[in-house]
């Protein structure tokens, strides 16, 4: 069996080889329930969240945090309210407002998404931050909440993270994580009238333990300093 392509786990005993056996139960789906974390409390995304969102939104001058979302920037209110409305109600992905503690209010959203249960197979997406959180502990901790609650909660064995091959922060904060780049999947979608080539990035279910324990240690209050600082980067936690 020298010829089967590297890195491709298979069960010795089978002829021709089959993947390993797994335990084939269906994963539980996601509730829509809050999370709480010690800088960031995530809330299931309502209606009531639109006039924070809509104040969050207008630090953005440029339209930068939107670039690489298939909506937004929205010209008003109204028009973010509408898609918060049918955004709130989807049940894949499903989404949660983000409440960082440092400022009390509604200043972003993220989902888990891509839910497939009977395969645990899940994916951490539609991350919007307004600029205010982009690069805070709190844009931290509410991925991580998220991450947390598929893999260790829910039992999930893979966790999926993608973003336009061309959205370099997406890619940087991916690998931060601890995700695995896998490839990039080309001229496979046409977001906002452009051309879209995807990257793929993965954390699987034996991988998951040392990288939940290295974003724990960089979110623990000894790593902070009086400055509102990390002491030691995420990298540093992960060798």
């Amino acid at each position: 069996m020298t010829d089967l392509p590297e890195g491709v786990p298979f069960d010795p005993a089978t002829d021709p080889p089959l993947g390993p056996r797994v335990d084939p139960t269906p994963r539980p789906l996601p509730a829509r329930v809050p999370h709480r974390g010690a800088a960031v409390d995530l809330e299931p995304l309502h209606v009531r969240h639109v006039p924070e969102l809509w104040r969050a939104a207008q630090s953005d001058r440029t339209g930068a945090s939107w670039a690489y979302l298939g909506n937004g920037p929205f010209a008003e209110e109204a028009a973010l309210r509408a898609h918060v409305g049918a955004f709130a109600a989807m049940h894949d992905p499903m989404a949660w407002a983000i409440r960082p503690h440092a400022t009390g209010t509604a200043d972003g959203w993220l989902t888990l998404m891509e839910i497939h249960a009977a395969h645990a197979h899940i994916e951490i997406g539609n991350i919007w931050f307004s600029p205010r959180m982009q690069r805070t502990r709190a844009a931290t901790e509410a991925m991580f909440l998220l991450m947390r609650h598929a893999m260790d909660d829910l039992g999930y064995r893979r966790l999926t993270w993608k973003c336009n091959a061309l959205n370099m922060p997406s890619r940087r904060a991916a690998a931060r994580l601890g995700f695995t780049y896998e490839g990039t999947l080309r001229n496979v979608l046409v977001v906002k009238g452009r051309r879209r080539d995807t990257a793929w990035f993965s954390i699987l279910e034996d991988e998951w333990p040392a990288r939940r324990d290295a974003i724990l240690g960089w979110l623990d209050a000894a790593n902070w300093g009086a400055d509102g600082a990390p002491k030691r980067s995420l990298s540093a936690f992960r060798g």
